[in-house]
């Protein structure tokens, strides 16, 4: 019996993630702090369809989120809008554990590997997730034993297609990737890296190598700063924001507003503002579409705790052709924040790192 399709791409645009033969909607959606913590419920499962209305094919959660709890609710959701499996990516993380207390319930050794994804997909309640992150780098931990647990739960137990990494450096990123190539393992595909209008060096000169070497996949979180490229902690921290919601998370986040950096970052946020207007868009969309536009982005986490968010933002869409080389240049004088690169002393050729 054939398998009726359930989703429409709409206006998506779809990138392939990294060197793989995947495509995600460059528009993704995400449960960082949301899903299972402040949102649960009916709201998840209205969350995700609306997503997928707009045209996105990506989820994204991690088994630290709420303490497991973000793939439970996400992981429900998914089972009542009962879509066919082979039309959405999921994604999960493991490292931090869920919040007990045992050693061996956090880390990147082989024994969380398998077991905490095993954890997570019991959680979702999923035979598999398409890519499984390392949510950060564990130096407590032989490399070689790293990827060789990944491989573990993708060639082995069937339980991932790609593994990735978040929030690693290009050092230990090219370390797992020539580690795979040496023993015949499974190399990393993708890095979960924060990336926004203010928080660049990594993503553009750090990785710079990562991109030219391997065309290394990026699946990007915080693209509005938190929220601080929306323009809505302009004038102070509304009681509804993430700020508010999330008191002791952002604490000093919220306190560095008021110092020098923080006003500096306010007033260009109400420069961009103009530049947003000119184009009938909000400050958010053009923050979006700015990191979107960026060709080594394969996909742009959104966080949301209510459908019209991910409705408004996905109208980003409709800037990515507006953002004329001109109008960069316009958005770059704003930040003033441009990341130097690697110096090549004369000697660079197209093409290489």
């Amino acid at each position: 019996m054939p398998v009726e399709s359930k989703y429409q791409p709409h206006d998506m645009v779809f990138r392939h993630l990294g060197p793989t033969g995947l495509k995600v909607s460059v528009f993704s959606l995400g449960g960082w702090l949301t899903y299972g913590g402040t949102q649960k419920g009916s709201i998840v499962k209205e969350c995700l369809q609306t997503a997928w209305d707009q045209g996105i094919n990506f989820f994204d959660t991690a088994e630290t989120y709420a303490n497991g709890d973000c793939e439970i609710e996400m992981g429900q959701a998914l089972k009542e809008l009962a879509w066919p499996r082979d039309e959405y990516v999921l994604a999960t993380k493991i490292f931090f554990g869920t919040g007990r207390k045992e050693p061996n319930t956090r880390g990147l050794s082989r024994k969380h590997i398998i077991e905490g994804l095993k954890s997570s997909l019991q959680r979702l309640e999923q035979p598999y997730v398409d890519i499984v992150f390392a949510h950060r780098p564990d130096r407590a931990t032989p490399m070689r034993e790293i990827v060789e647990g990944f491989t573990q739960a993708i060639r082995n137990l069937n339980m991932a297609y790609y593994w990735g990494t978040s929030e690693w450096s290009a050092v230990e990123i090219m370390e797992a990737t020539q580690i795979a190539d040496k023993y015949n393992l499974i190399a990393p595909v993708v890095e979960q890296p924060q990336y926004n209008a203010f928080h660049r060096e990594r993503f553009e000169v750090e990785y710079a190598p990562l991109y030219q070497q391997f065309q290394y996949g990026t699946t990007i979180w915080s693209p509005l700063a938190s929220g601080l490229l929306t323009g809505k902690y302009n004038d102070g921290i509304p009681d509804d924001s993430r700020f508010a919601n999330n008191k002791d998370f952002f604490k000093d986040t919220v306190g560095a507003l008021n110092e020098t950096d923080g006003k500096a970052k306010l007033e260009k946020v109400k420069k961009l503002k103009a530049i947003a207007e000119k184009y009938g868009a909000t400050t958010a969309q053009l923050a979006l579409a700015w990191a979107a536009k960026n060709e080594n982005v394969s996909t742009v986490i959104l966080g949301a705790s209510k459908p019209q968010q991910i409705v408004d933002n996905c109208k980003a869409l409709k800037l990515l052709d507006k953002l004329t080389p001109d109008v960069m240049d316009d958005i770059e004088k704003i930040l003033c924040n441009k990341p130097v690169p690697r110096a090549t002393l004369g000697r660079e050729r197209p093409g290489w790192c």
